[in-house]
This record gives structure tokens, C-alpha cells and sequence, in this order.
């Protein structure tokens, strides 16, 4: 199975896509989500891939596209990492992919490159594990959103230390929620989340996540999840405006009020991921 690429979209597309959509924390929990719901058949391709059989294989690799682009050789790389919708929150959200992804590329378009670079077995095996460290996901509200540089540019305090908005739902909201930040910290709260999706709170939704996915229009799939997380940025980000936040200290209500969009964010993340692997795998599988 090959994707067959407008012209358009490989000019924009030309290289790199991983969203820093979460810190440290949160990208290696999405994807230990994504291992525990991964098929055995996908496991095994994206080990070879990665040339890692850990428990660890897909979690270790989590963060090199964020260490990457801050490397001579990776900058390029920084406009895949959101796309910065050109929207009026709190009073209206929305992406558009025309409007929104510039002309360097964003993570949606990004999302086609390396897609298509991972369902093509004619590339060589050092280009394919490079897209497999690429792949991330998409569903931290301020990686969809170009307000103020998508909230850098917020001044906010968070249990007194001074920072920004985009920091803390990076970073300090989820490591607040777990109690730490460490490689252990994220494997349990990727199970504790994995359990509520097989059996808990999520267990009557999460079908309904993966409707839609479709890995032959990586674009449109990509695009919904993009559409679906910036309305957070209305209702739970910015619900009363920059005014509501800006310097002000956010580890109160505001954080409690976060907490359940985190959660439900970081397992659409990497339950979805899971089955965007799974059809990477299968259509690899058909091709040959």
C-alpha cells in the first residue's frame, strides 16, 4: 500500500512531524498506552524498526524528536511540532488547514509525510526509523492553537514559580497530577489510563475515538483530532479570555478544572496511536 501524495502537500511536507504536544511525561505515556493496545504483529515491526525489543521500545524514543529540533541539523523540524490556528478564543475555535498550517508545514500536514514514509518499503531502513521517532500525536490543546505563540507568550505562576501557559500543560499539570516525571512515573500512569479505557471511565467512549481513522487520508483523520482538542482551548484553556490567566497563579481551580481534560487527552493520544500504528504495520504487511 503506497499513499499517493499531492504535489502540494510534499512541498510542505518535505521533511519532519512529532508534536510537542506534552513534556517529557506525557509523550512517553502516550506511548506506553499505545504498546499496551498495540497487535503483537505491530510490536514486533516497530521493534525491528526502532532495533529496541525493550518493554520500553516505543516510550524510549518518545522525546527525540523534541531533543532533535533543537539540533543544527533538526531545526527545520520546529514548525511540525503544531499547528497554529488563526482563531478568536474564548469566543471561537476552530482549525482550518488552509488558513492555519503555513507554508513551512505543521503537524497535521507532517502527520501525511511520515505516514506515507513508513508505508513505503522501497525507502531505506534508516529513513524508516527515523519516521517511526517522528510520530506523535496531537491532542495537547496548545499545540492547536496560535494565540500568543500558542500561550508561550502568557506569563502565568504555577505553585508560585513563574512560567507560561503552554509550560504548564506541557509539563507542570500532568507532573503534578502523576507526582513526578520519571520513565517509571509514566508507565503507571499509562496503565491506570489503560485500565480506564478497557474497563473504567472511558470504556463507553473509547470506541468512538478511533471512528473517522482513516490511514489513507492521514490529513483529515489528523485534521479532526486537531479540530476536537482546540475547542479545549474555548472551554478549559481560555475560558474567560488571556485576562482570566494572565499572571495569575493557575494551581487552584483552574488546575482541578484541567485535570479531567488531561486524562481523557493523554488516552486519546495513545489509544489512537496504537491503531494509527496497527494500520501502518498492516498496510506495510500488504504491500509486500
Amino acid at each position: 500500500m503506497k499513499l499517493t501524495l499531492p504535489t502540494s502537500a510534499l512541498f510542505l511536507l518535505s521533511s519532519a512531524h512529532h508534536t510537542l504536544a506534552w513534556g517529557t511525561l506525557g509523550h512517553e505515556t502516550v506511548a506506553f498506552i499505545a504498546q499496551n493496545f498495540v497487535a503483537a504483529d505491530t510490536q514486533v515491526f516497530f521493534s525491528s524498526i526502532l532495533q529496541d525489543t525493550s518493554p520500553q521500545y516505543l516510550a524510549k524514543v518518545a522525546t527525540w524528536a523534541d531533543s532533535f529540533r533543537y539540533t543544527a541539523a533538526g531545526k527545520f523540524s520546529a514548525p511540525f511540532h503544531f499547528i497554529d490556528a488563526e482563531d478568536s478564543p474564548p469566543d471561537s475555535c476552530g482549525v482550518k488547514y488552509a488558513r492555519d498550517c503555513g507554508k513551512s508545514g505543521c503537524v497535521v500536514g507532517a502527520i501525511l509525510n511520515y505516514t506515507s514514509q513508513l508505508l513505503d518499503s522501497s525507502l531505506d531502513q534508516a529513513t524508516i526509523n527515523v519516521a517511526a521517532k517522528f510520530l506523535g500525536d496531537i491532542h495537547q490543546p496548545l499545540h492547536d492553537e496560535g494565540l500568543d505563540r500558542g500561550g508561550n507568550s502568557i506569563a502565568v505562576t504555577f505553585g508560585g514559580v513563574a512560567t507560561n501557559l503552554h509550560h504548564i500543560w506541557d509539563t507542570n499539570m500532568p507532573e503534578k497530577l502523576v507526582g513526578g516525571y520519571s520513565l517509571d512515573d509514566a508507565q503507571r500512569w499509562a496503565n491506570n489510563l489503560t485500565a480506564e479505557i478497557q474497563t473504567g471511565v472511558y470504556v463507553d467512549e473509547a470506541k468512538s475515538w478511533l471512528e473517522g481513522v482513516d490511514i489513507a487520508d492521514p490529513v483529515t483523520t489528523s485534521l479532526r483530532w486537531a479540530e476536537e482538542t482546540n475547542k479545549y482551548v474555548c472551554t478549559t484553556v481560555l475560558p474567560t479570555g488571556k485576562d482570566g490567566v494572565e499572571n495569575q497563579e493557575l494551581s487552584g481551580d483552574y488546575y482541578e478544572a484541567a485535570v479531567p481534560v488531561i486524562q481523557l487527552q493523554i488516552a486519546r493520544a495513545g489509544y489512537r496511536l496504537a491503531r494509527w500504528l496497527d494500520l501502518i504495520a498492516v498496510g506495510v504487511r500488504t504491500e509486500l
